[in-house]
């Protein structure tokens, strides 16, 4: 096994352990993934960390043995799924953070941008280099890299196939932040900062956040308006209140 799903506290934790090929996406570590986030999907986790073993790479990209000598059919199947199997990540119901230490490349980088959040390591370096190879991304790094840099410097990273180092990655907002010593646990450490919060509700926030890019302004306001009234139908929003009144630390119960 190439994926390795264990748990820290609350949280569940996906490593990707294929370091001898830099923890590359092959056909076998994808459909290991998609089973883990289905797993973790299921589960009462919190939050979720997706990080690569070893110092040298998060996930360099596609395996490039498979992507040679396939036929059209093959090649838009494999870019499906594994354009699903990102999908699966992106639409968990619990925030997911990327702990990216050293190469994320290709592939690797798409699947930290179908994370909710991504850390960096001060050594890593990230990209989207398939213009090098005469192809282009296929794992949904055209559609989340502009959502998250923004059309410009998308293009020009897509199209370039340029390296970014974590100064610069954090300075567009590739990253969340940059982290020293055990990247795990800075993504747990991450993780605390919210997970305190009730789920429920910070799902509606997520919701609404994400919704913005897809509506006009006065329809996203709709969206705000909606998700903020039921945010107030819930007894976390009851706990809420009462703690604040009575200035205590609210006891949130995901209810």
């Amino acid at each position: 096994m190439s994926v390795h799903l264990t748990r820290q506290d609350e949280f569940a934790l996906i490593t990707l352990d294929r370091q001898e090929a830099l923890n590359a996406l092959s056909s076998a570590v994808l459909r290991e993934l998609a089973q883990a986030f289905d797993q973790v999907a299921g589960s009462d986790a919190r939050a979720l960390i997706v990080t690569g073993a070893g110092a040298k790479a998060f996930c360099a990209g596609a395996d490039i043995k498979e992507l040679t000598g396939r036929s059209l059919s093959e090649q838009r199947r494999d870019a499906a799924f594994g354009q699903a199997v990102l999908a699966r990540l992106d639409d968990l119901p619990m925030f997911s953070v990327a702990a990216i230490n050293g190469y994320a490349f290709g592939g690797g980088l798409e699947l930290a941008l179908a994370c909710t959040f991504r850390l960096a390591t001060k050594n890593a370096k990230m990209g989207q280099p398939e213009i090098k190879l005469g192809t282009i991304p296929g794992y949904g790094g055209t559609q989340r890299l502009p959502r998250v840099i923004g059309e410009a410097r998308a293009m020009e990273l897509v199209l370039t196939g340029r390296t970014v180092g974590a100064e610069e990655a954090e300075r567009i907002g590739l990253v969340n932040r940059l982290v020293e010593g055990d990247p795990v646990e800075a993504g747990l450490a991450f993780a605390r900062e919210f997970t305190g919060y009730s789920l429920p509700v910070l799902g509606f926030a997520r919701e609404a956040v994400q919704r913005a890019l897809d509506l006009p302004l006065n329809e996203g306001l709709k969206v705000e308006c909606d998700l903020s009234t039921l945010s107030f139908q819930t007894e976390d929003s009851d706990e809420g209140a009462a703690a604040f009144e009575e200035k205590r630390k609210p006891k949130f119960r995901d209810a």
